[in-house]
């Protein structure tokens, strides 16, 4: 059926089974099944001007393969995840590395073996690594509040180590948080891994980027002759909800709505908007081969950006004497300015208003909601889409 801009003249929804609204993860997968195992033919409203949501790669004006919407590194434990999406792409064998720049100096995260001797010198890392090894064990992710409770003052110095320079600088940016706003328990979470795998993703099975890029997969699992998209379409215009019906360019809609966006924008914020942080992601060229060693280089105790990332160290792209790097820069969330909402601020309060406008479709058996914007979490792309595996496997059941 094909991707065009815009509805066409006398667009009717009637005509299609399912209408999708978002061409991200979430909604191209659940498209994909539903027309290839019902037989289903389905319409996709996505409003932007692109397929593949946040994922969405281009070639910008230097010829570098960027990513629009900040770096996406392919990695799961889900064989299934991996087999769906392997039927429209091949990967590379990129291993994701992640170095912070602490006072200057490149230490793997999560701290490592590695990590412990550049930050303690080569003798005192090694002995401290030998304790972590004789108290832990080889290869272990331990939570910073594990090394607290052993009451090793030793250890305890590597806990406040690690959370001082990687976590506490680095968190304040991205969340717009003092210290004492944080909460303690995410603080003990942060991991100091006893190996010397410098992996971002040590218990990943499944690891790579897409060989031809994230835009060329969509394009591929898009490629069925019962699936139409409609790009920059705003679905808030023609989608109307009540209790119990929904309706779609006026008139009321039979077929399955699966829906991506925010929650609270489809009832126009009307609760009050669900809150987000967003980045402003500044991209720059320069003309060296290569800026930094890894793809991703953390800032956690300098700078007003918390991360660098350079594409071609991830998608292993050969463009000699050109190099593509972003920045990025936190900031709020406001609806309305043309950000987008990347990270849900998932405190008690703000699960409870998601779940009062969730209530409001709870009566409509044919409308669906699935992802990281329309669920109010945070996703990694493997969870997208087996979350969208899950339910496309609830509506075949229903209908199969």
């Amino acid at each position: 059926m094909g991707i065009q801009s815009g509805l066409p003249a006398g667009f009717s929804p009637d005509v299609y089974d399912v209408i999708v609204v978002g061409a991200g993860y979430a909604g191209v997968v659940c498209a994909r099944r539903l027309a290839e195992s019902c037989g289903f033919k389905v319409a996709i409203l996505e409003r932007r001007g692109h397929i593949a949501g946040n994922a969405y790669d281009y070639a910008d004006e230097a010829g570098v393969l960027v990513h629009k919407y900040g770096p996406h590194i392919y990695h799961t434990i889900s064989d299934r995840v991996n087999d769906f999406l392997s039927r429209f792409t091949d990967w590379t064998d990129y291993q994701h590395k992640v170095l912070a720049n602490i006072h200057g100096t490149l230490m793997p995260v999560p701290f490592n073996h590695r990590s412990l001797r550049l930050a303690f010198g080569d003798e005192r890392g090694e002995r401290l690594y030998q304790k972590l090894v004789d108290t832990f064990g080889e290869n272990k992710k331990v939570p910073i509040m594990e090394l607290r409770e052993k009451n090793d003052p030793e250890l305890v110095e590597v806990a406040d180590y690690v959370y001082e320079n990687v976590f506490l600088h680095y968190t304040m940016k991205q969340w717009g948080q003092a210290p004492d706003q944080i909460d303690p328990s995410v603080m003990g979470r942060v991991p100091v891994f006893v190996g010397d795998d410098d992996r971002y993703f040590p218990t990943s099975t499944y690891q790579g980027m897409p060989a031809q890029g994230y835009t060329a997969l969509f394009e591929r699992m898009l490629e069925h002759d019962l699936i139409s998209v409609f790009l920059d379409v705003d679905a808030r215009d023609l989608l109307r909800l009540t209790e119990t019906s929904a309706s779609v360019c006026g008139r009321p809609y039979g077929g399955e709505i699966i829906y991506t966006g925010p929650l609270d924008e489809l009832f126009g914020l009307d609760l009050g908007p669900l809150p987000y942080r967003s980045l402003d992601m500044v991209f720059e060229t320069l003309d060296v081969d290569q800026f930094q060693p890894v793809g991703t280089v953390n800032y956690t105790t300098s700078e007003d950006f918390t991360r660098i990332t350079e594409f071609k160290n991830m998608t292993g792209q050969v463009l000699p004497g050109r190099t593509t790097i972003m920045r990025e820069y936190p900031q709020p969330y406001e609806p309305g300015r043309g950000q987008t909402p990347y990270y849900a601020i998932l405190d008690d309060a703000n699960r409870d208003l998601y779940k009062r406008y969730r209530a409001r479709i709870s009566g409509l058996v044919n409308f669906h909601c699935v992802g990281r914007l329309a669920e109010y979490r945070y996703y990694d792309m493997d969870g997208v889409t087996a979350s969208a595996l899950e339910l496309s496997d609830e509506i075949i059941s229903e209908h199969n």
